[in-house]
């Protein structure tokens, strides 16, 4: 709770106020999480032949957008300065729960991710593809987690720069593991396969 906070205070989430005349405040909550994730290297791709398959995680992904408008929301108490304790956070950003934090989050990504030059998948809009001088890149975006499918090693390390210059990012290397599938590469006998056994 204690890092979500200080994420939350270093991105200017929002101010203690009080709560206005006629104005409705809403509540809060916590919802733990947890990530493990394994990674194994130790292979030698051939550069515009094998793809690589590379996973990143958007830090703080709501926080990525300002709210037009207002929402006040109750404070835990613990994290008040004495002197406070009657006032509400006034929200600046999006925030997890709120309804519209999804849709003003993908429409920021979509906006960047254009500006790359990734053009999106008119039948599948959590796909994006860019390609340039016979280099590849397939970008998926599930909420905060990237799957980045390159060619090209150059253009994988230009992406990932780019990527972390746009949001905090978390590199997670090669994908070993997404939405609970994971995904078993075998460089040697040329095969990649999808596991979801438990």
């Amino acid at each position: 709770m204690k890092a979500e906070m200080d994420s939350m205070y270093s991105n200017s989430l929002w101010e203690l106020v009080d709560l206005p005349e006629e104005i409705k405040s809403i509540g809060y909550g916590n919802v733990e999480t947890y990530k493990v994730r394994l990674v194994a290297k130790g292979y030698t791709p051939k550069e515009a032949l094998d793809y690589e398959i590379q996973q990143m995680d958007v830090k703080t992904t709501f926080l990525n957008n300002y709210l037009e408008e207002s929402i006040y929301m109750m404070h835990p108490i613990e994290y008040i300065a004495k002197g406070n304790k009657h006032k509400l956070s006034k929200l600046f950003r999006f925030i997890y729960g709120l309804k519209q934090a999804s849709y003003s989050w993908n429409q920021r990504f979509d906006q960047v991710i254009k500006n790359f030059g990734f053009e999106k998948n008119v039948d599948e809009p959590c796909v994006y593809k860019y390609l340039g001088d016979e280099k590849v890149v397939f970008l998926v975006l599930y909420v905060d987690d990237i799957q980045l499918i390159i060619n090209y090693i150059g253009t994988l390390s230009l992406v990932k720069l780019w990527l972390t210059q746009q949001f905090s990012m978390k590199d997670l290397g090669e994908s070993n593991f997404v939405l609970g599938i994971r995904i078993l590469m075998d460089r040697k006998n040329k095969v990649i396969a999808l596991s979801h056994a438990s």
